[in-house]
């Protein structure tokens, strides 16, 4: 990596400037949240879920390596959703605790912020490999079709579509994702490379819902990523497929106080265009 200041930056005290105690005392108070809803992820499959604001839920890898993909919308407008590539930006291309998971345009605001990652710790490898990662995106049965020749229906883009048709939405509304528990890079050709997934049984990464949302997750079908899903090594890895667990929490109404939802972007223009003269 190089030393260059990052491009995205903001001035003490602005959007970007996190009340880390505030996210800190969530995490650390536990005991002080209740457990609403506990859901359960079979392998290669997909699920959606509402999280109210103010509300934590957290993605748990109950039986060890597995990887998900994650995509995330406003409840009441799902046009709002999960930026990946801004998030890359204001934020990392590999997130932790205390980066925020950014909205669309017009909206730009925090859908959510991390709390607490069990692979904090995990840094970066000699490879270069990071993990929980917004580089890459999802699997989809349409690149493996190029890829292989071969259709399969149980991609984490097809999870994910099938997840939210309940919710009337559409593959046209699956989104870019965050690969939680997924390690990655780019290696020297600035090529994306993915690695087995370093998760271990319980880790886990949790979220404080900025906003009401709706969020969908797949079980990845590549499981924990130790086997190539395309090229010459590639064979089908049920064999490394493992559930993953949801858990919702209510916090208790006093570890909340100070916090208010996020505010759209204060933009008001018209990006240069006007309405019709009135005469």
């Amino acid at each position: 990596m190089g030393s260059p200041e990052a491009a995205y930056r903001v001035g003490e005290g602005g959007v970007l400037d996190v009340d880390t105690a505030f996210y800190d005392r969530l995490a650390a108070r536990s005991d002080d949240q209740e457990v609403v809803e506990h859901l359960v992820l079979p392998i290669r499959s997909g699920l959606a879920w509402e999280v109210p604001a103010g509300h934590l839920f957290r993605i748990i890898a109950p039986e060890g390596p597995q990887v998900g993909d994650l995509n995330l919308w406003n409840r009441h407008d799902p046009r709002e959703r999960l930026w990946a590539s801004r998030t890359r930006q204001l934020q990392s291309a590999h997130v932790s605790r205390h980066d925020r998971l950014w909205s669309t345009l017009p909206r730009l605001r925090p859908l959510a912020t991390i709390t607490a990652d069990s692979l904090e710790d995990y840094g970066t490898d000699a490879d270069g490999g990071r993990v929980h990662d917004l580089l890459g995106t999802r699997c989809d049965p349409y690149v493996n079709r190029i890829l292989t020749g071969e259709d399969f229906d149980l991609h984490c883009h097809s999870n994910l579509t099938r997840a939210v048709l309940p919710y009337g939405l559409t593959e046209f509304d699956v989104h870019d994702v965050l690969n939680v528990f997924q390690c990655t890079g780019l290696n020297d050709e600035d090529r994306y490379f993915m690695k087995a997934s370093p998760a271990r049984p319980g880790d886990f990464l949790e979220f404080f819902a900025e906003q009401d949302l709706l969020c969908a997750l797949s079980t990845c079908p590549g499981g924990d990523l130790s086997v190539p899903l395309w090229g010459p090594d590639a064979r089908d890895p049920i064999d490394v497929c493992r559930p993953l667990a949801v858990e919702i929490r209510r916090p208790s109404p006093d570890l909340l106080q100070g916090w208010n939802p996020p505010e759209p972007a204060a933009y008001k223009g018209a990006h240069g265009l006007r309405g019709p003269v009135q005469g």
